[in-house]
């Protein structure tokens, strides 16, 4: 098994898992930290898994809902949701790209049932995990993005593009888009 170590979570591959083009997403614009505002650069500009600083953040746990899912030869991808489990309130949508040969199969399991986020996953399996933080993402959302993030059409939100390292292997790619409240 090769493990890939020039993999990178490019933003338009990511969103090109499940739509025709980045502009069905929203219009994206690589920010530097420093131009974000303060909520969303706590909740973005930093390596951490996205599942705890939510949860830290909101104040209560946060629940997954797969709303595209695909599995191929390069593995196991979905688009999510996460939302508070305190009044339902989405707080991020994602894409994530996961290689799955390179986690053991109670992780592979956990991850395809779609019942608990991927960080709260990896932590409870005690995967070595390390967080590489690729570009961070001012977002004008596309009407589809307002409607699931249930937001105003002209609700800006942030995201970044990451890869997690599980074992020291580049396992996971992410695209991570909160809400900056």
């Amino acid at each position: 098994m090769a493990v890939p170590h020039d993999l990178v979570p490019e933003l338009e591959t990511l969103v090109g898992l499940f739509h025709p083009s980045l502009e069905s997403v929203g219009r994206f614009s690589e920010s530097e930290a420093e131009e974000l505002p303060p909520v969303a650069r706590k909740l973005l500009a930093h390596r951490h898994h996205m599942t705890v600083t939510l949860e830290q953040h909101h104040g209560t746990a946060v629940d997954v809902t797969a709303v595209q899912k695909r599995t191929d030869a390069n593995g196991y991808a979905r688009e999510i949701l996460l939302a508070r489990q305190s009044d339902g309130v989405v707080v991020q949508y994602g894409i994530m790209r996961v290689r799955l040969e390179f986690l053991n199969e109670p992780v592979r399991k956990k991850i395809t049932g779609e019942v608990a986020p991927l960080g709260r996953i990896l932590i409870e399996h005690n995967v070595h995990r390390r967080i590489s933080l690729f570009s961070l993402w001012k977002v004008e959302p596309s009407p589809y993005l307002a409607d699931l993030m249930q937001l105003e059409p002209t609700h800006t939100v942030y995201g970044r593009t990451a890869l997690i390292y599980c074992d020291d292997v580049p396992a996971v790619e992410l695209l991570e888009v909160v809400t900056a409240s």
